[in-house]
């Protein structure tokens, strides 16, 4: 069951940094937001894989620091690497090497991906930030729409203590 979240506002944490990555996984921050906004998950021949709400909120993020005079960054994955805490040896390193030329990062995932970054790049100088808070697990209906989106319809949340 994927991790059910909401968007955490961190800018006000991170806007100190000079420099600030921000690390998204695409599945369950990205299936929760198209949930959330009931919009498709995936857009087949449009999206390159990528929810749209989803990449709308780290652009909204990527601006506002932007616009406070701090240098962002996105860390990108390919559909190899599309689930944060799957990532294989070779990603993860590329991410310690991307972030050792930040100040701060911030994970857009759930406990487990920020533990997992938090890990990942302990070596550098980088603080480590929640940009999503989890709300549970949940479970969805699949639904495939003309022309070719896949959609996912709420059927239940369980509250995590």
């Amino acid at each position: 069951m994927p991790f059910y979240l909401k968007e955490a506002d961190v800018v006000p944490e991170v806007v100190k940094f000079q420099s600030v990555l921000i690390v998204p996984c695409r599945f369950c921050p990205a299936a929760s937001l198209a949930v959330r906004k009931s919009r498709p998950f995936l857009e087949f021949f449009r999206g390159h894989l990528k929810t749209r709400c989803f990449e709308k909120i780290i652009k909204n993020m990527q601006s506002r620091l932007e616009n406070e005079g701090v240098k962002t960054g996105v860390f990108r994955s390919s559909i190899f690497n599309y689930v944060l805490c799957m990532w294989n040896a070779g990603k993860r390193k590329k991410l310690r090497q991307c972030a050792s030329g930040y100040e701060a990062v911030v994970v857009m995932g759930c406990e487990g991906a920020y533990e997992g970054v938090r890990d990942m790049i302990q070596s550098t100088d980088c603080q480590v930030f929640r940009g999503m808070e989890s709300e549970g697990t949940f479970a969805v209906i699949p639904k495939f729409k003309v022309p070719f989106s896949l959609s996912l319809e709420l059927f239940s949340v369980t509250q995590t203590h």
